[in-house]
């Protein structure tokens, strides 16, 4: 173990030994240098360190090396010479606790977010959305937020984009307009980040960063490393999926004060990319987290080339760093090389920026923060050698430890609940079965007030040929009672004149009879 009786982290030794003082860990600290200068060595060594202290750690793996901490390292001619140089006693091989992560969850446990907990801050930057953009992006998610709609993946955001931009002249006077065309670039921007692999990573269960807090059986913190090699292929996704982590640490742990050592270490290999092309507004939040979460115990550790690639005001939160070799064959570098040298408090032993070009692999100009909170005057050292192996472990490898955790469950299958997608799309569904419904309803209205016309027509048609018929039919008793009529007069007239001449007839006829009844014959 590379601590001292007094309990500080041994990390170099050049004309004397340099310790790091785990109390201003949390200070923060920067380990820099061109590519092949140690960097990788010096970022294992404080890990393991942190890690043997029973602090924690997170790691960010862009190459694939750091992934040996899980074996024990092997004998070189290189690390015996540090070894017998340095008088290191009783150093030993070692493996340490280890958890690996993946975003694509192929080397380790998958890596999930939520849009919701992500933010419209940070997904703005990860979708490259301008002002207007972003502003549009914030209110959907404050309308999200006020409904009690999950944003949990792609899908669900796509559904509230639409959603508000089908309503936008309902939520204009409230929250200002919302215009189909920043919709649609927000639209647009999620096909790119899908083919940039970045729907893999939004879903649950989402990655519970309190999980990281573990130790393994004999009190070593546990070494939580995520695999980068792809997902350091997209350069903006990897950025802001790692500041997404740090805003996550901030929000989950209290104000500690001033501790004995940090709670958790965080470490970010190729931090420039964390600032690259950043909005000030967002480079202001994480100058903020830097500043306030080493009052919560996090000691955040920037690796990086260049430390010109770090924002002022962030490099003024750090108070501990490892500076490599850099190199100067532009004039931009012998910029960089004599702001690096200035950032020293200054050995009258020797020059700085000149010592900055000599530095041999593996050596570093080391400034620390005392007890009392004091940059310590710059040293040439060199770092100390890991403990675990400084190669890359195969796959398989990966693939036991990680079944082996008890974290594979957890994180092993993709959880779908519901959220906004689900809602939003019950709820078109409800919409176009009661549009059908009132469809229906005026069809069927239509067709009964039709039928009701149609039966009314009937009625007055078949009422139009019944008084034509009764007319008709009026008519013909009206003819009928004519024809009878007049046939009766005409009869009652020749009944008459018949009458009259039978009655004369008959007179006459009586006349004669009488007369020949009585026996007279006379005419």
């Amino acid at each position: 173990m590379y601590t001292s009786e007094n309990g500080k982290i041994w990390l170099a030794t050049g004309s004397e030994r340099v310790y790091l003082e785990p109390a201003m860990a949390n200070r923060h600290g920067m380990i820099a240098g061109a590519t092949g200068t140690g960097k990788t060595v010096t970022l294992k060594v404080v890990a393991e360190s942190f890690s043997e202290m029973g602090v924690p750690v997170f790691i960010a793996d862009i190459k694939g090396d750091v992934s040996g901490m899980c074996l024990p390292g092997s004998e070189n001619k290189h690390i015996r010479r540090s070894i017998d140089t340095m008088g290191i006693e009783d150093f030993n091989y070692t493996s340490f606790p280890v958890r690996f992560f993946d975003v694509y969850g192929r080397l380790g446990h998958p890596v999930r977010t939520t849009v919701s907990d992500m933010g419209p801050e940070l997904l703005s930057r990860l979708l490259g959305l301008n002002d207007v953009q972003s502003g549009v992006l914030r209110i959907v998610f404050r309308i999200a937020d006020e409904q009690g709609l999950l944003l949990l993946d792609l899908k669900d955001l796509r559904s509230m984009l639409q959603y508000v931009a089908d309503h936008s002249s309902e939520y204009k006077i409230k929250y200002g307009n919302v215009s189909a065309t920043s919709v649609g670039a927000i639209q647009r921007a999620l096909l790119t980040l899908e083919d940039e692999g970045g729907n893999i990573f939004f879903g649950e269960p989402m990655l519970e960063i309190a999980d990281w807090f573990d130790w393994a059986e004999d009190g070593r913190g546990m070494m939580n490393i995520l695999e980068c090699a792809e997902l350091f292929q997209h350069p903006l996704l990897y950025g802001t999926f790692l500041l997404w982590m740090l805003s996550e640490l901030y929000e989950l742990l209290p104000e500690a004060g001033d501790l004995d050592k940090p709670k958790i270490a965080f470490f970010f290999d190729e931090a420039h990319l964390l600032f690259k092309d950043a909005p000030k507004a967002l480079l202001e939040k994480v100058e903020q987290i830097v500043r306030l979460i080493r009052s919560k115990g996090v000691s955040v550790w920037f690796i990086t080339q260049n430390p010109m690639d770090i924002p002022e005001s962030v490099l003024a939160q750090i108070g501990n760093r490892v500076q490599h070799a850099l190199r100067a064959y532009t004039p931009n570098e012998q910029k960089a090389i004599r702001a690096a040298a200035q950032s020293f408090r200054v050995n009258p032993a020797f020059d700085t920026q000149t010592v900055l070009q000599e530095l041999a692999t593996g050596e570093a100009l080391v400034s620390v923060l005392d007890e009392k909170g004091i940059p310590g005057i710059v040293q040439r050292a060199n770092i100390l050698p890991p403990k675990s192996s400084m190669n890359a472990v195969e796959p398989a490898v990966i693939g036991t430890v990680t079944a082996n955790s008890p974290l594979f469950d957890k994180y092993g299958v993709i959880v779908d609940r519901e959220s906004a997608y689900e809602v939003l799309s019950a709820a078109a569904e409800e919409a176009e079965r009661q549009a059908e419904e009132e469809t229906r309803a005026k069809e069927e209205e239509k067709r009964r007030i039709a039928e009701e016309k149609e039966k009314a027509a009937e009625e007055k048609r078949l009422a139009a040929e019944e008084r034509k018929r009764a007319a008709e039919q009026k008519a013909k008793e009206k003819e009928k009672a004519q024809k009878k009529a007049a046939a009766k007069k005409k009869t009652s007239a020749l009944e008459k004149a018949t009458s009259s001449a039978m009655n004369t007839i008959g007179r006459e006829v009586g006349k004669q009879l009488v007369r020949g009844l009585f026996g007279t014959l006379k005419k």
